[in-house]
């Protein structure tokens, strides 16, 4: 303020004591600067945005700020002479701190929680707030309190933290979750996941295919098959009695499943009542066992792949866990996509696996013709990897002269489109054996054909030529593996043959060898599923095929048995195919 030929002098200055001093004794300044200081006080207190509120010793109101009596939802004269508590039940507050600014007198900040009267766009509100002792003549009046709502922050951050948490979650899935290419390794894997990160128990259930699940039940529920299902420890025995994976579940018209299966949309539910329980549940005679279990709180989101429902995720809570939430149900949601996502890859790769299998085992089980002087087996093993079914074949051809041909291919890649390429290397290798060319010359014009033809498949391919009458043998190799001989008195051994280019492209120049193939031994050929191994050199592999004790005179199954058995190719990451000859003139009997 200023006053004449005095200069500035300060509002609420250090001598208010004065002041109000000559009041008292009649100075009329006086009385008028403190009546203009207190309309001013009162404009500042009113017009402030924080909330400002004096409270007596026992933390009733003796002053509310309008903007108080906004934030608290109640008009100012409904709160004056009523306590914190009264006021605000619902808001948390560390009491003890007021009760040690009043004991001290040392101003405390606090941070407040919880909901008023006043209506918000927030679930919970927050606010700064600073209390300091009010005190006269060393007598202690009570308290006054300014707090400042901090909820919008406050939310920001929160929702930073979840958008972080949802991202960290995701990220994570995405390295544990849809590994393989195996539908049930995935539900598996998407269910433990998920427990105990989000839910107590969660299971996957799916729809079955066409033909699965048995007779249809009655009443028009739905039968779904459980694919996998997790949950905690202490809920496992109670969660498997009520469906194992691999059991099929009927759910009843109007059941959670259904709805979200209707719908397309999640369903969300907190059991309050077991009229609600029963309502939700697969059918109405689970809910005891339910209520048993603890649980009180379940979210259901749909699995939907190319725009069509393959299954739901369910996800249950029980015991002392906090109810699922709004955000619990994105979280799920978020998951569940990408799940189908790997759900529906690993379907299309179930289907395509068994139209490649079904192909090629009906092609190798087409029956060879072999001279009759020749006796042969063989063995054929999908990869055990999860890889698709490889383009593995093998053959064994009856010549003019009493000589066969025996015939060890691989296509490149895996899938359908390996199968029938196999097939067509197959045919093509069949009709050029027919018309009398050696094997070099059978190789040299496959390699041209498949090459001019356009097959965009590659193949390896080894051709050996028995003949019998001579006890000797041909072969040629096009980029493939060599034969094993394995004989009487002598540790086995590859034969040695000059390889030339995989069949396919275009540069085929084959050179033939032969070897003494005696009376008695065993020719074995093989696929490099049989040796490969991942890390290991290709040259280490066939030392230790060598390197197996094998004896000639048992049956050929068992020679094979030997074989797969010491090289443990049960852990191959590729298909293995093996054929093995022997001429069955000279055989020994077995013991």
């Amino acid at each position: 303020m200023w006053t004449e030929g005095a200069g500035p002098r300060p509002l609420f200055g250090e001598d208010a004591d004065e002041v109000v001093a000559a009041a008292l004794a009649g100075d009329p300044s006086g009385v008028d600067r403190l009546v203009r200081e207190y309309r001013l006080l009162r404009q500042v207190l009113d017009g402030a945005r924080a909330g400002i509120a004096l409270l007596d010793t026992d933390r009733r109101y003796l002053y509310v700020s309008p903007h108080m009596a906004v934030m608290n939802g109640l008009p100012a004269e409904a709160l004056l002479g009523r306590t914190l508590n009264e006021v605000l039940p619902d808001v948390e507050r560390p009491d003890e701190v007021l009760h040690a600014v009043l004991r001290d007198g040392e101003p405390r900040e606090l941070v407040l929680e919880g909901r008023t009267l006043a209506d918000s766009p927030y679930e919970s509100r927050v606010w700064r707030g600073t209390y300091h002792r009010l005190e006269e003549d060393g007598r202690v009046l009570g308290l006054a309190g300014i707090g400042l709502e901090v909820s919008a922050p406050r939310e920001r951050q929160r929702e930073l933290s979840r958008t972080n948490r949802r991202l960290l979650l995701l990220d994570t899935a995405a390295v544990r979750v849809g590994t393989t290419l195996d539908l049930d390794t995935t539900c598996r894997e998407l269910t433990e996941f998920l427990v105990p990160g989000l839910a107590d128990a969660a299971s996957v259930e799916l729809i079955p295919r066409e033909g699965q699940g048995g007779e249809l039940p009655d009443g028009g529920a739905l039968r779904l098959r459980r694919v996998a299902v997790a949950s905690v420890r202490d809920l496992s025995p109670r969660v498997r009695a009520l469906g194992a994976a691999g059991e099929y579940v009927d759910y009843q018209p109007g059941s959670a499943v259904r709805q979200c299966l209707e719908s397309g949309e999640p369903w969300l539910g907190n059991f309050s009542s077991d009229e609600a329980f029963s309502r939700a549940a697969p059918s109405a005679d689970r809910v005891t066992a339910y209520r048993d279990a603890g649980i009180h709180s379940g979210v259901v989101v749909p699995l939907i792949a190319q725009d069509r429902p393959i299954g739901t995720l369910t996800l249950v809570r029980a015991g002392d866990s906090p109810a699922f939430g709004r955000e619990d149900v994105v979280v799920a949601r978020t998951l569940a996509e990408r799940a189908a996502a790997s759900l529906a890859k690993a379907e299309r790769f179930a289907r395509e696996q068994g139209m490649a299998l079904e192909l090629q085992q009906a092609l190798l089980s087409e029956p060879t013709f072999p001279h009759g002087d020749l006796e042969v087996a063989s063995r054929y093993l999908p990869s055990g990897t999860g890889v698709l079914v490889g383009g593995d074949w093998f053959d064994c051809l009856a010549l003019p002269g009493g000589r066969t041909l025996l015939v060890m291919g691989d296509v490149m890649g895996h899938g359908v489109e390996a199968a029938v390429a196999m097939s067509h290397y197959r045919s093509l290798i069949r009709a050029l054996a027919a018309s009398g060319h050696p094997p070099a010359d059978i190789l040299c014009e496959a390699d041209h054909v498949v090459f001019a033809g356009g097959l965009d498949r590659v193949a390896t391919c080894l051709l050996v030529l028995v003949d019998h009458a001579a006890g000797t043998c041909v072969h040629a190799s096009a980029g493939h593996l060599p034969a094993m001989v394995i004989g009487r008195g002598q540790g086995p051994f590859l034969a040695p043959v000059p390889v030339g280019p995989p069949l396919g492209t275009g540069y085929g120049r084959y050179e033939a060898a032969s070897f003494v193939l005696r009376p008695g031994c065993v020719l074995m050929m093989f696929t490099d599923g049989l040796v490969e191994r991942r890390g290991e050199d290709i040259d280490a592999s066939l030392r230790r095929l060598t390197g197996i004790p094998l004896l000639v005179d048992g049956a050929l199954n068992e020679v094979i048995d030997t074989v797969l058995e010491a090289l443990r190719v049960t852990d191959a990451e590729d298909d293995v195919t093996v054929l093995a000859a022997r001429t069955a003139g000279r055989r020994r009997p077995g013991p």
